[in-house]
């Protein structure tokens, strides 16, 4: 049985509350469908390609805002950002763990696709990761094998010794084709045990 020593986590949605209830209220906040956001991000090309270079890096807060604005038909583009994520709180069970995980010797870093710098609350960050992958700051982002490279080669952990945990599906399935393991985050408590099992460490309470 492989050894798992290294995880890699995402912020939003799993270090985080749910980043779409946030996306929902902002919504709700505006007078338009719940579900605006999401659906845009999963079926309108625009919303796709301006997340696309959002994340990695290419654009500019400021004009994501206008852009992203426009595709959503919001009055106030500005500050459009920190409304979407003005309802997500940090999820301190999960983040206990990692930073059980991490005292005990198991290796730690962040995979995630930023919104810009600003959208992290990095008070923990030295608690947390000994590795940050950020893909604003890489150029590149999940689902792009590359980003995932990146993380293994900056961890110094084989791929296959390395546990990666996303609360989107579709993100996990280039770490598992690099040999990874994955947990797809639904729950604080589930993902615990599973981590619990797969690095061999016990963090949980009681």
């Amino acid at each position: 049985m492989v050894r798992h020593s290294g995880l890699l986590v995402d912020w939003g949605g799993v270090l985080t509350t749910n980043v779409f209830e946030s996306f929902q209220a902002f919504c709700v906040d505006e007078g338009l469908r719940p579900e605006t956001v999401r659906d845009a991000f999963m079926s309108d090309p625009r919303a796709r390609d301006l997340l696309g270079e959002f994340e990695s890096g290419r654009l500019e807060n400021a004009d994501f805002e206008r852009k992203f604005g426009a595709v959503l038909g919001v009055n106030e583009p500005v500050g459009l950002i920190e409304r979407l994520f003005g309802r997500m709180r940090g999820d301190h069970v999960m983040q206990d763990a990692v930073v059980a995980f991490k005292a005990a010797g198991v290796r730690t870093g962040l995979l995630s696709n930023s919104w810009g710098a600003d959208t992290y609350d990095r008070r923990r960050f030295d608690q947390l990761f000994d590795v940050l992958v950020i893909s604003g700051e890489e150029g590149v982002r999940k689902p792009e094998a590359r980003i995932y490279e990146i993380a293994a080669e900056r961890m110094g952990i084989a791929s296959e010794e390395l546990v990666f945990v996303d609360d989107l599906k579709g993100n996990l399935k280039p770490a598992r084709a690099l040999g990874m393991a994955t947990v797809h985050h639904t729950d604080a408590a589930a993902s615990i045990a599973q981590l619990e099992e797969l690095l061999g460490v016990a963090v949980a309470a009681g």
